[in-house]
């Protein structure tokens, strides 16, 4: 939607310091105020690092794994137009990677309703690669990593795990720890205080007596006092005691660790996001699935599916599908019950590939896509197209019992019908035309079902009042204008005085 809203999350080379990813987050909104000027934007909201253990927040909201990460919502001033929000974020990325090219990036939803729809992906596009062996999973993750930067259109692919992020690691010696009359309990806990908060070894309140409020009191050692594997060595053991340290008792030497862990059950796996520029989810997913299908078949043990929009996006469109179809099983019923004759049911419905041209064809001129707003407005506009139909086609069947032949009926039955059937698509098609423009916040979401309504009526109103009535005189031209009915209080019903009189008559009107 055009709403000049957007959401990205930045990542800084994994290992980065918090003050260093924060500088980067600055750095990123300083190119964002070059691009658009600091005027017209109304507010940026950012987030960098880990979430503290106190901080309470929903993932779906606010995710992040390690302290390179940083999330950042922007939301521009009205009075600044945006005229496609695709295009405006292409133009970021860009200006971001020039700028900071050891940054990488990925636009995540920030409205709550696609976070939901989402179903957990950052994404529109995401392929899991699940397996026991991770590293098996990394393996064939990056042969899929490959493969879908070969499709033009993809933006930010790259695994949303971070596999190697910096760490130390600390080998502790029991047996020194014993000589030296100390505990894992006692050196695990001199670690922690000095590395994240007192707090989380000893909780201590001070209570204010003037107002009763008790506060929580921690000691914590400032981050840029522990800028080496020295300084981390030289944490002491004991109390009021210069010595020992833990350097003494254990081993520190750097590695990689895995930042984050996903999981389905017990089953772990590794996440492949990709944004999309210039082309439809549906387009996107057929040529993602197509690129997994001529990669090399996964190790045993591996398996690999499709998530987030894209299986919401088969469901509905499929689900979308399978009701018009039933719509049009129920008309072609419904129409047979009322006049007594398929013929002329399927008559009606011959409008409906008007509709779906017509549609089809504005949504193609506009630029649109398939999507759930279209094919509501694809229904819509069948609805009313066939009720256009059933007025001519029963005006013109009238005529035609009264003693006309098919031909004229049907271009009488236009002639009488064709001011109701322009009021109806009129009305409707002017109605429709501010919602088919996009204008207003998130109009863009709406437009495509307005403009495949208005490309749909305009197309179905041809149809009915020129090609309607040529079809009308074609199925109907050989039909008689009595009735069948055996009903002897029918005025048009036939007097059979021998069944071969009535198994002629019926043959007639099949």
């Amino acid at each position: 939607a055009n709403d000049g809203q957007f959401q990205v999350r930045l990542r800084a080379p994994q290992g980065s310091r918090l003050e260093h990813t924060e500088a980067t987050l600055l750095q990123a909104q300083d190119v964002l105020y070059k691009m658009v000027g600091k005027e017209n934007v109304e507010i940026v909201s950012a987030f960098v690092g880990e979430q503290p253990p106190s901080y309470a927040t929903l993932p779906i909201i606010l995710f992040t794994s390690s302290s390179n990460e940083m999330i950042m919502q922007v939301a521009l001033k009205p009075s600044y137009k945006v005229k496609n929000m695709d295009d405006f974020e292409e133009r970021y990325r860009l200006a971001l990677h020039q700028a900071l090219p050891d940054v990488s990036l990925s636009y995540e939803p920030i409205e709550l309703t696609d976070k939901i729809m989402s179903q957990g992906a950052a994404t529109p596009i995401e392929v899991a690669i699940m397996g026991k062996d991770l590293s098996q999973s990394q393996i064939y993750a990056q042969k899929v990593i490959q493969a879908m930067k070969k499709i033009p259109y993809l933006r930010d692919i790259g695994l949303k795990e971070q596999l190697k992020n910096p760490a130390i690691l600390i080998n502790i010696d029991r047996e020194k720890v014993k000589q030296l009359g100390l505990s894992l309990t006692s050196v695990s806990n001199s670690l922690t205080a000095v590395t994240s908060s007192s707090r989380y070894i000893q909780k201590m309140l001070w209570l204010d007596e003037s107002n009763a409020t008790s506060y929580d009191v921690q000691v914590e050692v400032p981050q840029n006092e522990l800028t080496s594997v020295e300084d981390l060595a030289g944490i002491p053991l004991k109390p009021n005691s210069p010595r020992p340290v833990l350097g003494d008792v254990a081993t520190l030497t750097r590695d990689h660790v895995i930042s984050e862990y996903d999981r389905r059950g017990a089953t772990r796996f590794l996440s492949i996001g990709a944004n999309i520029y210039g082309k439809d989810l549906g387009s996107a997913a057929v040529a993602v699935n197509k690129a997994l299908k001529e990669i090399e078949t996964p190790p045993r043990g591996i398996s690999v599916e499709t998530r987030g929009e894209v299986g919401l996006l088969t469901q509905t469109l499929s689900s979308l599908q399978t009701g018009l179809l039933i719509t049009l099983v129920v008309l072609l019923l419904m129409l047979a019950a009322n006049y007594q004759s398929f013929p002329l049911s399927f008559t009606v419905l011959t409008t409906i590939p008007a509709v779906l041209a017509g549609s089809l064809l504005m949504l193609l001129a506009c630029g649109s896509t398939l999507n759930l707003e279209s094919y509501m407005g694809i229904i819509m506009s069948v609805g009313v197209s066939v009720s256009n139909a059933i007025l001519l086609v029963t005006n013109a069947e009238e005529i035609r019992k009264a003693g006309s032949d098919s031909i004229q009926a049907g271009i009488q039955a236009a002639g009488l019908r064709i001011r109701p059937i322009l009021m109806t698509s009129i009305s409707m098609v002017v109605g429709m035309i501010p919602m088919a423009t996009g204008l207003g916040e998130s109009g863009g979401q709406t437009a495509p079902l307005g403009q495949a309504v208005i490309g749909g009526l305009l197309a179905s109103t041809f149809a009915s009042l020129l090609s309607l009535p040529l079809i009308f005189s074609m199925v109907q031209r050989k039909r008689t204008v009595h009735s069948v009915s055996l009903d002897p209080d029918d005025n048009h019903s036939l007097l059979f005085d021998h069944p071969n009189h009535l198994q002629t008559a019926l043959l007639k009107n099949i």
